[in-house]
């Protein structure tokens, strides 16, 4: 493949996963995740550098609309992956370029849609987030602005999840660092340069989103070139293969939203506790996000490899796969509390000027340590039932694991308040990791159980 590291490759000609392969892919994958979660660190540092804290909050709460709105379609960027993965490893070209036209041909309907329906949307989220009065005024100049970025939005996410299926790490990272540095920079010109406030920061994503789509287009056009594959458009809208996308995506829009819910629900609670609490919550958010997509790097990996070993039919590749992504995942999981546990209070420091701010959000820190450890095996479970498009149990599982934080929430929160809302987040972490590894043994069975094909067959579970 071009632009994959060379391996060596087992009986039967499959490729042999290795940790020299590992990092080869993760490593761009890592270095473009990290800027993602550097986007909701500079929007709350430049605000946080106008000293309210009120703007602070107002951002994170449309964050969080947008996160449940746009990840309600994050099988753009999840499926995408798993699909592609699966259809290079079996070497069918022809589905390789027929994956990623279905993704944007989704990616664009469902953005335009967003735009139609902004104002039903609107008034549903800001019921449910309830800020205070000063929060929800900012909140509303901010949504009004970024919401016209959807289309461009979904489409890249489609193109990020199709590189990362094929391996294409370094081209992901182009177009991840281009979109996200562009975000950032945008931030300081806008708001501390023009004095925009919330509305820059919602316009330099906008702005940010359709560049990185173009160059996406052309980035994926290189790719298909590259490959000698062109564009069928009878086989990208045969019903059956149409349907069997949207069969296996319904299950993991159902999975993301619940995700995104659960972490708008969190945030949602933070509001209630006061801005303080809220802002205090916000800056510590940014922690965990930037350590979710480092450990997304190796999950993203699992996706690449599980898939392409499953495509292949190389169960040995499969497990390799598995165990070295793992492997590097709980590595990278200890460094990173290590680094919150020694650096983050100057990092709070950096992030807000507020003293009340800084003061409350040193008090609840050591989750944000514990973050990463306890976290990082469902995210990598993520990344392994992706891979294998094992989406019903993904599904299932993530209705289960937001029952039980719900539950804690329920029983912690009256007894321990902010610390009992942290609390429960680790709770779903935790709950998410065992329900899945409980489900595993299903998941290896099903994906060896068919004899090898020309194009790889849906697996059982998908619904």
């Amino acid at each position: 493949m071009r632009g994959a590291p060379r391996v060596k490759a087992e009986r039967g000609g499959e490729a042999r996963p290795s940790h020299r392969m590992v990092l080869a892919v993760a490593l761009p994958i890592i270095v473009s995740n990290v800027t993602q979660p550097l986007i909701g660190v500079a929007d709350t540092a430049v605000l946080g550098r106008l000293g309210e804290p009120v703007l602070i909050g107002a951002v994170a709460l449309g964050a969080t609309v947008f996160s449940v709105l746009f990840w309600a379609f994050g099988f753009l960027r999840m499926g995408t992956a798993g699909l592609a993965a699966q259809a290079d490893g079996a070497k069918d070209a022809g589905e390789v370029a027929s994956v990623l036209a279905r993704a944007l041909l989704i990616a664009g309907l469902a953005g335009g849609a967003l735009i139609v329906l902004q104002w039903p949307i609107r008034l549903l989220a800001f019921e449910l987030l309830q800020g205070s009065a000063a929060v929800e005024a900012e909140l509303g100049r901010y949504y009004a602005i970024r919401i016209w970025s959807a289309p461009a939005a979904l489409a890249n996410f489609a193109m990020l999840g199709w590189l990362i299926g094929l391996r294409r790490s370094d081209l992901s990272l182009v177009l991840q660092l281009f979109l996200n540095l562009t975000n950032i920079a945008l931030d300081v010109v806008l708001v501390l340069g023009l004095g925009l406030g919330i509305a820059g920061v919602a316009m330099g994503t906008v702005i940010a989103e359709f560049a990185a789509a173009a160059l996406g287009l052309l980035i994926v056009r290189r790719v298909l070139t590259g490959r000698g594959a062109g564009l069928n458009w009878r086989r990208i809208l045969d019903r059956g293969r149409l349907v069997r996308t949207l069969k296996v995506n319904t299950d993991i829009m159902i999975r993301t939203l619940l995700l995104v819910l659960s972490f708008s629900f969190f945030m949602s609670e933070s509001a209630r506790g006061g801005d303080l609490v809220l802002a205090a919550n916000a800056v510590l958010f940014q922690f965990l996000m930037v350590t979710a997509y480092l450990l997304d790097g190796f999950a993203f990996t699992a996706e690449a490899l599980v898939g392409n070993a499953i495509g292949a039919r190389a169960r040995a590749s499969f497990f390799k796969a598995v165990k070295l992504t793992t492997i590097w995942a709980f590595v990278v999981s200890v460094a990173l509390a290590l680094a919150i546990g020694v650096a983050g209070p100057t990092a709070i420091d950096f992030l807000t000027t507020s003293p009340e701010v800084r003061a409350l959000a040193r008090n609840f820190l050591g989750w944000a340590v514990a973050s990463p450890l306890l976290g990082f095996a469902c995210f990598q479970l993520d990344g392994i039932y992706i891979g294998a498009t094992r989406t019903r149990d993904m599904r299932n599982m993530m209705i289960l694991s937001t029952a039980l934080y719900l539950a804690a929430w329920a029983l912690l929160v009256p007894a321990y308040g902010n610390h009992g809302l942290w609390a429960a987040l680790m709770v779903y972490f935790v709950a998410r990791a065992l329900t899945l590894g409980a489900r595993f043994p299903a998941l290896v069975k099903a994906a060896f159980a068919a004899q090898p094909s020309a194009t790889p067959p849906p697996a059982p579970a998908h619904t």
